[in-house]
């Protein structure tokens, strides 16, 4: 009996040995993903590849949006890097800059698949650091309701700054509401937004590795903030972009630029409003938004680069990518051109601004401390529409506190 037991058990420690070195035989691709939950069709598609490739296993650990960088970029400077991370494509050079992750060059023909300029978001040094994942751009909103209470025509919006400036004035003077929703909190977007300002007037932060920044299509920008602050939103440094189209749904502001995701909020509402591209500034060429990409990034280390990269360029190719943002409720702008999106702009005719914008539009500067660089922005931003500093010597100041970060 105990020699029948000890066969059993020697064979069952057999079992169990082979079975985990066929369980260590899959090789792992750890992802750091982004949210509260995996997306099914990302779930689909990491079966799809897995079936395709045996003996590999796509392992995501979905990680809150707060935390989600900062574990990747934790594990990485210890040693102990993850294969993939969704990360800000604007964090790209800081993360290559510090050896932690690996290029990832496109094709010719991959380079073309997308739309103008978005390759732009993950290329420095003439080559690509990432994938994109997931892109946003912005248009401007108006409600108008408000327009005609003003005496301004519902159905005509801004075409330019001037016109912009001159509509938010007549809004406030003529029904005492704010004419325009500019937000200047301690927050990111407080400098994506101006970057929208600066991309509609042909202007740069950064040409390569010298800031170009102090130029006049950027002074314009910065004096168009100072002109449309006082028939803005009140106290504009107390607001965030999310903040400041909450106030715009509860009919509390003529005009906000926003992405896709206020139409889709404001379709449940009462509100007469429309979308159209940002308004253009004098030196403007045409439509312009600023273009935000994340993306995911091969860190280096994890031993499974190669295999990494593929499945990354895999999931974020043109069907499951696409699948992936016309099915979801985020508002994505689509990464490529394709027949799927003209349909949807036939379909749903205020995405068309969101798509044209793109034409002239710019990537967010890349730096290597991108907080450091972001901050400055924030800081100028802020001095200009409390009053602090004039247009003149606050881009002055910028423009010499960003080169340290470059």
């Amino acid at each position: 009996m105990k020699r029948t037991l000890t066969i059993m058990a020697g064979t069952l420690a057999l079992l169990a040995s082979s079975a985990l070195s066929s369980f260590a035989a899959d090789k792992e691709i750890s992802w750091i993903y982004c949210g509260d939950k995996i997306d099914p069709i990302h779930e689909k598609y990491i079966k799809v590849w897995e079936e395709k490739n045996p003996g590999w296993k796509v392992a995501p650990e979905v990680v809150g949006w707060e935390q989600c960088q900062d574990k990747a970029t934790t594990l990485a400077a210890a040693g102990t890097p993850v294969a993939m991370a969704y990360v800000g494509s604007r964090t790209l050079k800081e993360f290559a800059e510090n050896d932690l992750i690996v290029k990832v060059p496109m094709t010719d023909e991959e380079k073309k698949s997308y739309y103008p300029h978005i390759v732009d978001t993950v290329t420095f040094d003439g080559t690509q650091w990432g994938v994109p994942i997931a892109f946003s751009t912005k248009a401007l909103y108006w409600n108008k309701d408000l327009f005609k209470k003003a005496g301004l025509d519902p159905e005509t919006p801004p075409k330019t700054w001037a016109e912009e400036i001159a509509f938010a004035k007549q809004i406030k003077e003529k029904t005492g509401i704010a004419g325009y929703g500019l937000p200047a909190k301690t927050f990111d977007n407080t400098m994506h937004q101006f970057m929208h300002w600066v991309y509609t007037n042909n202007g740069k932060v950064i040409d390569g590795d010298k800031i170009v920044m102090d130029s006049p299509e950027v002074l314009a920008a910065l004096k168009a903030y100072k002109d449309i602050t006082p028939y803005s939103v009140e106290g504009a440094t107390a607001y965030e972009q999310n903040e400041i189209r909450a106030i715009f749904l509860d009919g509390k502001a003529g005009m906000i630029q926003n992405s896709s995701g206020a139409a889709y909020r404001l379709l449940k509402t009462d509100m007469h409003w429309g979308v159209t591209t940002l308004p253009l500034g004098p030196e403007a060429k045409g439509p312009g938004t600023l273009l935000i990409t994340d993306s995911l990034a091969i860190f280096k280390g994890s031993g499974v680069e190669d295999k990494a990269t593929e499945f990354a360029k895999y999931i974020t190719s043109a069907g499951p990518q696409e699948e992936y943002e016309l099915t979801t409720d985020s508002g994505l702008t689509p990464l490529r051109p394709s027949p799927k999106v003209d349909q949807l702009i036939k379909d749903k005719p205020y995405w068309k601004p969101f798509i044209d914008g793109i034409a002239y539009g710019g990537p967010e500067p890349l730096f290597k401390d991108y907080k450091g660089f972001q901050n400055v922005m924030i800081e100028m931003v802020q001095s200009v529409v409390t009053g602090k500093a004039e247009p003149e010597a606050a881009l002055k100041k910028a423009a010499a506190g960003i080169d340290q970060y470059k």
